[in-house]
């Protein structure tokens, strides 16, 4: 299963960033994540570091993994995600010069730390929907029958 986050370019100096998220070639729904400082995957490690600004940065473009595998002890600790999937949040494996990136709910890139937020973008700077997304989406990611990637361009 292949997953397709395509970032909307964005007025300079938005402390969010929004895309579209796609699942093997389809809109899936929308996305809202912390400021695109212009990272890379391919980007020596000491240049991410240099630009990052921790909890306020999008994660480089670039192909990852996901993984279902992993309780995140933060979400794990929630009782809607314990409930709902037993803090098995889906986690992005091997982001230069990142940890602990995950797919999950939240309103806009105060939720994010990095991290990728789903939902609906009907208010500018904000997803709604987002549980209803993170449900869809998580449902959807358990019956992938090969591994998850996930791309971001």
């Amino acid at each position: 299963m292949i997953l397709t986050l395509k970032r909307i370019p964005m007025r300079a100096g938005k402390p969010y960033q929004v895309g579209r998220l796609y699942i093997d070639g389809t809109y899936f729904c929308d996305t809202i994540e912390d400021q695109d400082r212009g990272l890379r995957q391919s980007m020596p490690l000491s240049e991410i570091k240099r630009v990052k600004v921790k909890h306020q940065t999008a994660i480089p473009l670039g192909t990852y993994r996901v993984l279902l595998n992993q309780v995140s002890p933060k979400f794990s600790r929630k009782r809607y995600y314990n409930d709902f999937c037993q803090g098995k949040v889906p986690r992005l494996q091997n982001v230069p010069g990142f940890e602990g990136i995950l797919i999950h709910c939240g309103v806009d890139h105060n939720s994010t730390s990095g991290c990728i937020i789903v939902g609906f973008n009907t208010v500018v700077g904000r997803v709604t929907s987002s549980q209803l997304c993170f449900e869809r989406l998580y449902k959807r990611l358990l019956t992938a029958t090969e591994p998850i990637y996930i791309e971001i361009k």
